[in-house]
């Protein structure tokens, strides 16, 4: 596992259990395996090939963690001065895309299933939606 040199974010790693029925089950409690109370969950289902990119966006204050529960996407990370691609294709392992993190999914596979863990609900204002709105926003943060 590559480390993350980006700021605000990390790896988050989810307890698994196997049983001899070939199953395995993960475990995702807040504020213990997930580093926030969960105020929104939600999960992203590819269907078909396509050359989309999902995400293109930073929060200023909500903190994600995303996971790829089936197939595998890659991670964009950016955060103003570093950038980082994160091969997603582990269902126990997540990433946390903290405030301030410009974030993006790209090659994504037909049966990609992403799950989203965020710690405050749905709020418009809290999302920067271009690049330039990000840059300008850090560089008004640091003065």
């Amino acid at each position: 596992m590559e480390e993350i040199v980006v700021k605000n974010s990390g790896y988050v790693l989810l307890k698994q259990f196997s049983d001899d029925r070939g199953a395995t089950l993960s475990v995702a409690e807040a504020n213990r395996d997930i580093p926030f109370v969960i105020k929104r969950t939600y999960y992203i289902i590819q269907k078909n090939e396509t050359d989309v990119t999902r995400g293109n966006h930073a929060h200023k204050e909500t903190i994600q963690v995303i996971f790829c529960l089936k197939g595998s996407f890659v991670l964009h990370l950016d955060d103003g001065k570093n950038t980082q691609k994160i091969l997603m294709n582990e269902s126990n392992r997540g990433v946390v895309l903290g405030k301030e993190l410009w974030h993006s999914m790209e090659s994504i596979s037909s049966d990609c299933v992403m799950l989203v863990y965020a710690s405050d609900y749905y709020e418009e204002n809290d999302y920067l939606r271009t690049y330039d709105e990000f840059i300008e926003y850090i560089a008004h943060k640091k003065k």
